[in-house]
């Protein structure tokens, strides 16, 4: 395995707040920073939702009901997501040990 790239446990660690080892800050400073991060940002912080949208859509309820109290939930989730962006990149970055103005 090699050391500059984390496996999944560490990747886990990672999104969970724990640094990463110095030889994989490059790798830290690309998933920060490089192509696709905003991508990777948002669907990390949606994959959590997804569970609470499922049981939501399985409520009894009329199929309107249902899809707003979904929406209800998302639009501030994707709202406050997109506005924290950067607060949350800076600090990925300085608990890792890079720059946080690289964000």
């Amino acid at each position: 395995m090699s050391d500059t790239k984390p496996g999944p446990l560490k990747k886990i660690g990672y999104l969970l707040g724990r640094p990463l080892p110095e030889s994989m800050r490059d790798w830290v400073a690309n998933d920060i920073t490089g192509p696709g991060h905003v991508r990777r940002y948002l669907l990390r912080g949606l994959i959590p939702f997804v569970p609470i949208a499922v049981g939501l859509s399985f409520l009894p309820a009329p199929w309107l009901i249902r899809v707003l109290m979904i929406l209800l939930l998302a639009i501030p989730l994707v709202y406050f997501q997109v506005a924290l962006m950067n607060i949350y990149r800076r600090h990925l970055l300085y608990n890792n040990g890079l720059d946080p103005k690289l964000a």
